[in-house]
């Protein structure tokens, strides 16, 4: 785990009702097999469930952000089973939303927008800026608001 990771998860335990799970795995297929481009490991799965959505978080400061980028199309690539593997393997109610949450830095953004594209059924990510989860942007005991910017 790397630094703002940890702070990615602190501003995520942050909100009363949501709950994390860091590195988690995402198969595609059920039971103890991970074969080859379909697993993954997610930096923070956050459980929302004011919001009945599960986040798969991923967290970078790269400047080309080719990782996250990679890791975005694969999902959108396999969105039609990894929803729903996701909805299995964390026993959550099947009405549950999947949506992926990017936090990246604010100089990055205009990049990202326009090297990813999506192909699939994969929505779109959610996005928040990292100098926007300072950890004195917030109360670390009830988070009530979300800093986002450029997405739902």
């Amino acid at each position: 785990m790397d630094y703002f990771q940890s702070i990615v998860t602190e501003y995520l335990r942050a909100k009363r009702c949501v709950f994390v799970n860091t590195e988690y795995l995402v198969n595609l297929d059920a039971g103890d097999k991970q074969y080859k481009g379909r697993h993954w490991y997610c930096d923070v799965l956050a459980v929302n469930f004011e919001e009945s959505t599960l986040y798969l978080c991923e967290v970078t400061y790269s400047s080309t952000m080719q990782g996250l980028i990679s890791r975005l199309k694969a999902w959108d690539t396999h969105w039609q089973l990894l929803a729903p593997a996701l909805i299995r393997d964390a026993c959550v109610p099947d009405h549950w939303s999947v949506q992926p949450w990017i936090f990246i830095p604010k100089e990055q953004h205009r990049s990202f927008d326009e090297k990813f594209a999506l192909n699939g059924t994969m929505p779109t990510p959610r996005v928040t800026h990292l100098e926007e989860i300072l950890p004195w942007k917030y109360p670390s005991w009830d988070r009530k608001s979300d800093a986002v910017a450029g997405g739902a």
